[in-house]
């Protein structure tokens, strides 16, 4: 039996965990502050973001601060679910069950 076959291949990426985390213990988070705390440059993150709302598992809205535009990211109900579930599974692995 493969032990791996129940974990998400959305979340496979270090990138892709670092941004479902945040998102988990923050209600919403901009681009620039997700940047940051990740260390990711704007096309990395771009590029992450972008597969993990194809898959639904987060959500965006745009809004302007000032004159100055920002894009506000948060987690789905959806993404919530999975991502507890691909935790559960990974802790299912490290306890060898």
């Amino acid at each position: 039996m493969n032990l791996l076959q129940n974990f998400n291949k959305a979340f496979e990426s270090k990138a892709r965990l670092g941004i479902m985390s945040v998102l988990m213990v923050n209600e919403e988070l901009s681009f620039n502050n997700m940047k940051e705390l990740l260390s990711l440059t704007d096309g990395n993150l771009a590029t992450h973001l972008r597969a993990l709302e194809e898959a639904n598992y987060i959500s965006f809205k745009k809004e302007f601060i000032g004159r100055k535009p920002s894009t506000v990211y948060s987690v789905t109900d959806e993404g919530k679910q999975a991502f507890n579930d691909h935790l559960n599974e990974l802790e299912k692995f490290i306890k060898g069950s």
